[in-house]
């Protein structure tokens, strides 16, 4: 039996991880559920068992989506002064809703990435 050849068209990593598409063929779905990497892709069947984000994308989240939360607050604070429960109903769900989508957008960004990069574990070159 001969190996599968077939060669994929490029597809792009940014444009695949926004989507949450197969960064292979760019068909098929790279999660199987919000945050969850399936298995494999039913399209063209690559092995997503190399998938691991780690923490990045919690860390660009909390960088990037605290940053314009702490912003947007204060300059509301120094321009309205409203009280402190308005805060609290304007900011919490923002920050909650803006942070679970962005995770799920950079998650699969930084795993297509991986793929496309060519991404692994650090191994030590002993030189044989």
């Amino acid at each position: 039996m001969s190996d599968d050849k077939a060669i994929w068209p490029p597809i792009d990593p940014i444009s695949a991880g926004l989507h949450g598409r197969c960064p292979r063929c760019g068909e098929g779905r790279l999660f199987s559920g919000f945050l969850t990497v399936g298995k494999r892709c039913v399209n063209c069947g690559l092995d997503y068992s190399y998938a691991d984000a780690g923490d990045g994308p919690a860390v660009f989240v909390i960088l990037i989506i605290g940053f314009l939360i702490v912003g947007l607050a204060l300059w509301v604070e120094v321009t309205l002064s409203p009280p402190l429960w308005l805060h609290l109903l304007l900011w919490i769900p923002l920050a909650v809703v803006l942070c679970l989508t962005a995770l799920r957008l950079i998650k699969g960004v930084l795993l297509t990435l991986q793929y496309r990069n060519k991404a692994a574990e650090g191994r030590l070159d002993r030189g044989e």
